[in-house]
C-alpha cells in the first residue's frame, strides 16, 4: 500500500475502507491512516462537541436581559 493512500469508515458496514469502496456518501474520511478511520465517529462526536462550545459558531447569546436585574 502506497504512503499516501487515504482511508474511509464506511457507515454502511461498519468498517474501514480504502479508497476502493462503497460509495462516498455512505463513507467518512478521508483519514491518513486506517487507524484513524476506526476512530471516525469518535473523531465526529469530538469536532461537534468542539464546534457545539465555539463562541464563534454559536448562534445564541446570553441572556442580557437577567444581567439588568
Amino acid at each position: 500500500m502506497a504512503d499516501d493512500e487515504k482511508w474511509y469508515f464506511c457507515m454502511v458496514h461498519r468498517e474501514v475502507e480504502p479508497q476502493e469502496g462503497c460509495r462516498p456518501a455512505d463513507r467518512l474520511g478521508p483519514y491518513d491512516s486506517a487507524e484513524k478511520a476506526a476512530r471516525a465517529l469518535e473523531i465526529a462526536a469530538e469536532r461537534t462537541k468542539a464546534w457545539d462550545e465555539d463562541p464563534l459558531w454559536n448562534d445564541t447569546e446570553p441572556d442580557k436581559a437577567a444581567d439588568d436585574k
